[in-house]
């Protein structure tokens, strides 16, 4: 089946090149010089970005949107756009791109991008383009696949459950093929696309000649917790064996993604040194006006290989805040001070981190590295929560910018879900994902405590 994303990203950088050329084809703007092709992608680069940016590509909101949502999103794009690529272009001037050329491509990029999504939704939700998802198996798990189907963010339609248990008396071979027989068959009627394996009991009655029949024909069959991290972007963590991390895709943490990620790292942190230095003394001397103690506050975390290490943060609190102990940080926490607070919501206190990275005791991105008081306590409580330490902890990451600030067990075992999604997956690409995420995070002040 066709990659809903990917082609409505398609339409998008197709729409951004024509949308140059129509306006000069057009006579709108008459040119001395054409655009060259570092114009082109800068401004298909500028309005794609802001595109993501304010969640036009978001599987959460692409099928949400009212038409009038829609407009007034993409006109906030366009705005967006015009002042990056006005910023650029003033820096930089560019002969064959002067501010008329620029403000028409906009608006007719606008004009066309907003057709494109209106028919792309409209095309997408016609039932030829869904996939008939049928889930084999009854109870819990198999209502969880349900919900997600639900969730509408992929191309899938929940047709039922086929339950293929036998719970009376004793299985004997004539009664496991009468109660299997029919998968076959029910496929074929349906037209059924994927089977979502949420079998937890395969004693009995389990389909095997029926769903190799089933792959033969080409319906695809999955089990559910790759169907779940597909959708979910995170790991079902309750429902997951080790046999399956075993055999599963992913996982591969090997010298050459570690040598890339160390360079990546280093280059990262120097520069964020380089940026960031400025903003130290007007930091520090706020922390110092506002309440005594150290500007700098270091505490002991849980790094890779479960080692640990001295985090190094501006202090956000009074310098009393922990006489009793680790605390987890709670929402409204009166152990923060207001300029501390300002630090966490903008996400000014970890700048010193970058030291952290440089000196090769965290990464850029990675888990959020844990104290090890609560790492023992979560140990007992969560499985696999020590597989996290595998990678060195980062600064940002997948669970940073998925789920809130973490206060609670419940916290954890959702973040350990993207944590151990991101090392499954971890790649040049999903990193890319992380940083531009991290950006809207800053801005829009989510997920501080």
């Amino acid at each position: 089946m066709i990659n809903r994303l990917a082609l409505l990203v398609s339409g998008d950088i197709f729409l951004a090149i024509s949308a140059i050329y129509a306006v000069i084809l057009l006579g709108i703007q008459r040119q001395s010089a054409s655009p060259g092709t570092q114009d082109i992608l800068l401004f298909t680069s500028i309005t794609l970005f802001t595109s993501y940016f304010i969640e036009l590509y978001s599987p959460n909101k692409i099928y949400s949107f009212s038409a009038k949502e829609r407009l007034a999103t993409i006109c906030l794009g366009l705005i967006a756009s015009f002042i990056t690529l006005s910023t650029i272009f003033f820096m930089a001037p560019s002969e064959a791109f002067g501010r008329r050329l620029l403000i028409c491509s906009l608006i007719m990029f606008g004009a066309l991008q907003l057709l494109w999504h209106l028919t792309y939704v409209i095309f997408m939700n016609r039932e030829i383009m869904n996939q008939k998802v049928l889930v084999v198996g009854k109870g819990n798990l198999a209502r969880i696949m349900e919900r997600i189907i639900l969730l509408k963010q992929a191309n899938y339609v929940f047709t039922g459950y086929y339950d293929v248990s036998i719970n009376k008396g004793e299985t004997t071979e004539a009664l496991i093929q009468t109660q299997c027989s029919g998968l076959m068959k029910y496929v074929k009627k349906e037209k059924i696309n994927k089977l979502v394996m949420a079998v937890t009991e395969r004693r009995g009655a389990f389909p095997l000649q029926e769903l190799l029949g089933c792959k033969f024909a080409g319906v695809e069959i999955v089990d559910a917790p790759s169907f779940y991290e597909d959708i979910m972007g995170k790991l079902l963590i309750e429902n997951i064996t080790p046999g399956w991390f075993i055999f599963s895709d992913g996982f591969k943490l090997d010298k050459e993604r570690k040598f890339i990620k160390r360079l990546a790292d280093i280059i990262c942190s120097i520069l964020g040194l380089i940026l960031s230095l400025p903003l130290f003394p007007f930091i520090a001397f706020l922390i110092m006006v506002e309440s005594k103690g150290p500007i700098f506050y270091r505490q002991t975390r849980m790094g890779e290989s479960e080692k640990n290490f001295q985090l190094i943060k501006f202090r956000t609190m009074k310098q009393d805040a922990e006489t009793n102990g680790a605390v987890w940080a709670q929402k409204n926490d009166c152990r923060v001070t207001r300029i501390g607070k300002i630090l966490r919501k903008t996400r000014l206190d970890e700048l010193p981190q970058f030291i952290n990275v440089l000196s090769g005791d965290m990464s850029f991105i990675g888990p959020r590295p844990e104290r090890p008081e609560f790492v023992e306590k979560l140990k007992k409580t969560i499985p696999y929560y020590g597989y996290r330490h595998f990678v060195k902890p980062g600064i940002t990451g997948w669970a940073q910018i998925k789920y809130p600030y973490g206060a609670s067990e419940e916290d954890a075992l959702e973040k350990l879900r993207y944590d151990l999604y991101y090392i499954k997956k971890l790649s040049p690409r999903l990193d890319l994902v992380i940083i531009i995420d991290t950006i809207k995070v800053v801005l829009f002040g989510k997920g501080a405590r």
